[in-house]
């Protein structure tokens, strides 16, 4: 019933705008001949007249030469192109509803007055300007809504353009990761390569979703960590702490990795023996507390160079949660600290 509604909304308001016209008419008509008897098939075929003439005039405007003066914008033209059948149908009206009325013996003086004439052309061109607002109304809601899917088609657009960055980003690192496995011979090897077969389906096919299930972020976030454990031979700290109920509980894909990806990328590259990673997601009813430190080498700034990625998730976080997020980073000399907050669906 509802998709109805939405389907014939400006039918119905037309169709609803005539309703209490009609009524309107009927009542006044009725008052008109109030101590004369109610002759209701001359009230009836006088608001028929009435309802005729008028839609004539407001639906050719509406159809016909208001839309071809939004075309043209040539309000001379448009003037005469409606001022001509205007005057022909209300000089048409008024010489039936005459006859209507007395036959023209001038019986009811009413009918031939100037009051009579003036108020006919004074609710005619209401009618019309109102009938006339009502497609005003419509092509501005249309326009409204299709500036709006093209921009949601744009948007959509650039995040996936985004995510596609993405993906090729990762794959880069993790066969770094692999190349070094198979090099050093590591018998992890073959659980890295499980491991990266499971976190390239998700990247394939859920992250191709608006949102996805909190839970199969981070089940892709710990399989992550471990290739990086592995690569590492387990000799760096590495804390992931999670807590909260997250299980009902929705995240745009791939948004939180890049912040974990560069915190491996810089604070343990070089021959550091006190590095170290500590990621931490608190999830209180909807707020998703998502932090990542780690240490700094002593020869180079951490993210000097941390590439698309850090651009990327900071514009898909714009993109996807606008003014739902809080994004905090500290650099310090020894440490790099980044915390994301997020008001999650």
């Amino acid at each position: 019933m509802q998709s109805f509604f939405n389907r014939n909304r400006v039918v119905l308001l037309h169709i609803s705008f005539w309703f209490v016209y009609l009524s309107f008419n009927l009542y006044q008509a009725s008052v008109f001949q109030r101590g004369r008897g109610y002759d209701w098939e001359r009230l009836l075929t006088s608001a028929s007249v009435q309802f005729i003439f008028t839609g004539a005039i407001a639906y050719l405007n509406y159809f016909f030469t208001w839309p071809r003066f939004l075309k043209s914008q040539q309000i001379g033209r448009y003037l005469l192109e409606f001022s001509i059948p205007f005057g022909l149908l209300l000089t048409a009206r008024v010489y039936l509803q005459r006859y209507l009325a007395d036959g023209y013996t001038h019986k009811i003086e009413y009918f031939y007055s100037s009051f009579f004439i003036v108020q006919i052309v004074a609710v005619t061109l209401f009618i019309v300007l109102f009938v006339g607002m009502l497609r005003f109304a419509v092509d501005w809601f249309k326009l409204e809504s299709t500036r709006k899917e093209m921009e949601n088609e744009k948007l959509m657009a650039e995040l996936n353009f985004l995510k596609a960055q993405i993906n090729p980003h990762f794959l880069f690192n993790t066969l770094n990761n692999l190349y070094y496995l198979a090099y050093t011979k590591s018998e992890n090897t073959t659980e890295v390569i499980a491991k990266l077969s499971q976190m390239m389906r998700y990247m394939i096919y859920d992250s191709n979703h608006r949102e996805v299930p909190l839970a199969k972020e981070i089940e892709y976030m710990e399989n992550y960590i471990s290739l990086e454990r592995l690569r590492l031979n387990n000799q760096i700290p590495i804390k992931f702490e999670v807590s909260g109920n997250f299980d009902a509980v929705r995240i745009a894909p791939l948004v939180l990795i890049t912040f974990l990806e560069n915190a491996f990328k810089h604070g343990v590259s070089g021959n550091n023996a006190h590095a170290w990673v500590t990621v931490s997601i608190q999830l209180e009813g909807k707020k998703c507390i998502y932090s990542v430190a780690n240490s700094k080498p002593d020869t180079a700034s951490v993210h000097e160079k941390s590439g698309i990625g850090l651009q990327n998730v900071k514009r898909r976080l714009d993109l996807t949660y606008p003014g739902q997020y809080e994004l905090i980073t500290e650099d310090k000399k020894d440490v790099y600290f980044v915390q994301v907050t997020l008001t999650l669906s």
